[in-house]
């Protein structure tokens, strides 16, 4: 406790005294979460805790042997806009360093630190509201850490369905072949806890390491879960997006229809405005830097926030 209060303390004499447009400071949350606290110099301001989608992804938004500084981009353009945000590294990012295996990684570990987050930066005075932004997977995470007494959502790229569902989709339409032999694993894995017939091909998804992720994955509804907020909520989707279909994030809104969506014309998966015949383009984007991020989705998000609707 004595540790919270000095922390308080630090934070307000960071905005009281800082000099800068904004601030960078390195946080530690507890021993699975670190992260960057970006805070404009206004004395009180929203914040929004940004949350990364599936994989080992950084603060920044990169992983190995892929850079493209998304998540910092975003936080960055938001405190630009008066916005502190608050965007943390994966605890996958650190797996072999804390020693967590895969055998023992859960879907609601994600939504645990999430829930750490929030809590350490609720009783802060400086921050007069706190929206949570989920990008792909964080998205899920981020509509049930929400439930937390939080001011405000916002979907970047989630999911409208079942992760099992999702799978299935994108094998049937990329291996149609194998589209029945996934409905059957997810099927067993459903109700009996575990697989055993599945194809090899398939591996990645079903390895007996992996099921117990999986299974606590699949067990959460995005629509079921969005249904149970009674807070403003946005909900974003890139059409150039080839990892999430925009009906995706239809099918969200339907789910909360007073929600708000937004479809960006050529957004793609890390918020790059990429030409959507160019399909090259918009993979090497994945590990370039030098794109601006969509000027719309700031503006949507920063509005949202900041209540310009």
């Amino acid at each position: 406790m004595k540790y919270f209060l000095i922390s308080i303390s630090f934070f307000s004499f960071l905005f009281l005294q800082a000099q800068e447009k904004f601030i960078a400071n390195d946080i530690r949350i507890n021993k699975y979460i670190e992260g960057t606290l970006l805070a404009p110099k206004q004395q009180t301001v929203p914040l929004a805790i940004i949350i990364n989608g599936a994989g080992p992804i950084d603060r920044d938004g990169n992983q190995r042997m892929m850079e493209n500084n998304s998540i910092k981009k975003l936080a960055e353009s938001l405190s630009k806009k008066g916005i502190a945000t608050f965007r943390y590294d994966k605890r996958t990012l650190k797996a072999t360093k804390l020693n967590i295996k895969e055998k023992d990684m859960r879907f609601d570990d994600f939504i645990e630190d999430a829930n750490s987050v929030i809590n350490r930066f609720k009783p802060i005075p400086n921050f007069n509201k706190i929206y949570i932004i989920g990008h792909n997977q964080g998205s899920l995470v981020g509509m049930v850490a929400a439930q937390n007494n939080v001011d405000g959502f916002i979907s970047i790229g989630g999911a409208g369905q079942p992760l099992d569902s999702v799978i299935i989709k994108q094998i049937g339409a990329q291996m149609p072949g194998l589209k029945e032999n996934a409905v059957s694993a997810f099927k067993d894995l459903r109700e009996k806890g575990k697989v055993k017939n599945y194809s090899p091909a398939l591996e990645t998804i079903f390895k007996k390491e992996v099921q117990p992720f999986m299974l606590s994955w699949i067990k959460y509804n995005p629509q079921v879960e969005l249904k149970k907020l009674h807070i403003p909520t946005l909900i974003i989707n890139g059409d150039n997006d080839f990892q999430v279909n925009t009906e995706e994030a239809k099918k969200l809104k339907a789910a909360k229809p007073d929600s708000k969506l937004v479809i960006i014309e050529n957004m793609n998966y890390i918020f790059n405005i990429i030409d959507k015949n160019d399909d090259i383009a918009n993979q090497k984007s994945y590990n370039e830097t030098h794109h601006q991020i969509s000027t719309e989705l700031i503006e949507e998000i920063s509005n949202f926030i900041l209540n310009k609707e």
